[in-house]
């Protein structure tokens, strides 16, 4: 019962944070300098002509009437047409969803089986020159831009040692050969922050449980450190590495925009730069709320599964 309370008043906060951010994009695109119906009427178009499409738009209408046709469009599937390829909202992002969420679960399946392993046995060895090793790591791949990583694999892996396609995506129904050897580079380029975060939340909070009184208890009882790690640590150390995966889908969220056009990859992010640099308004507000949508309801996910992880976070 406690935790249907729980997960109803999630999910009660979810609605209201996507009501919230429907505001915000469409008053931020409201405000915004420039006007839709000039763009698609084009520069030589006469100021009577301009006037009749923003009539058509819906445009001359006050703030708040045009907010709740859009919104009440948006609750029945209703994205709006693309201004400049005249095809509905969804239909586009539809085309594009294929890349990105291939690339999104690569970088997330492959940056948590390598980070999370890497801050348990840095936290293990604290000190020791795996550990040293992964802070120089950590260091170095903060300081470093994403794009300037990107091209650098792309020279070294693609260009001098011709181990990966240079750009493009294949999609995995062509075959998973050819797919996994056009996502790697994008996934290392894409995971590698991602990479460094988790480790380093791993191997913080595995060390915190290290030196509490019952890993102590468990050694003194003659478990092997296998057992202490798998058995004892990490369980305890779970809800701050659930919660850096979460909150990682932002980075990956920002970062596909950059990985896909360094690797020219026909995804959501190539599709949003198309649509800011058209003044596509109706694209740009369907990509920001699908995309909004995306992360708010992760994150409710994961504050659901924390009661799991740990029942003491329902008080």
């Amino acid at each position: 019962m406690a935790f249907a309370v729980f997960a109803a008043r999630r999910l009660a906060s979810m609605i209201w944070v996507m009501l919230f951010v429907a505001l915000f994009v469409f008053s931020l695109l409201y405000l915004a300098p420039g006007d839709a119906a000039t763009v698609i009427a084009g520069e030589d178009t006469s100021p009577e002509d301009v006037e009749r499409i923003r009539k058509g738009l819906g445009l001359d209408q006050p703030f708040h009437q045009q907010f709740l046709i859009w919104l009440g469009n948006i609750l029945q599937g209703d994205f709006g047409i693309s201004i400049f390829s005249n095809i509905p909202v969804l239909e586009l992002i539809g085309q594009r969803l294929d890349p990105t969420i291939s690339l999104t679960l690569t970088t997330i399946i492959f940056s948590t089986l390598v980070a999370v392993p890497f801050g348990v046995i840095a936290a293990w060895r604290s000190g020791s020159l795996i550990d040293r090793s992964l802070m120089l790591f950590s260091a170095i791949c903060f300081a470093m831009p994403a794009f300037v990583l990107g091209y650098c694999l792309i020279l070294l892996l693609s260009l001098q040692l011709d181990l990966f396609p240079v750009q493009g995506f294949v999609p995995i129904s062509d075959g998973i050969g050819p797919f996994l050897l056009a996502i790697t580079l994008p996934t290392l380029m894409l995971g590698t922050v991602y990479i460094v975060l988790i480790a380093r939340i791993t191997r913080a909070t595995v060390m915190d449980v290290l030196n509490e009184d019952y890993i102590r208890t468990a050694r003194s009882r003659g478990l092997s450190e296998r057992e202490v790690l798998i058995r004892h640590a990490l369980p305890n150390a779970a809800v701050p590495i659930v919660t850096v995966i979460g909150l990682g889908f932002a980075l990956i969220i920002g970062g596909v925009v950059i990985t896909e056009t360094v690797f020219n990859i026909p995804g959501i992010g190539r599709l949003t730069v198309d649509a800011i640099n058209k003044r596509d308004y109706p694209l740009i507000q369907g990509i920001i709320i699908l995309t909004s949508a995306v992360y708010v309801i992760i994150n409710t996910i994961i504050d659901i599964l924390y009661v799991y992880i740990d029942p003491r976070i329902r008080l």
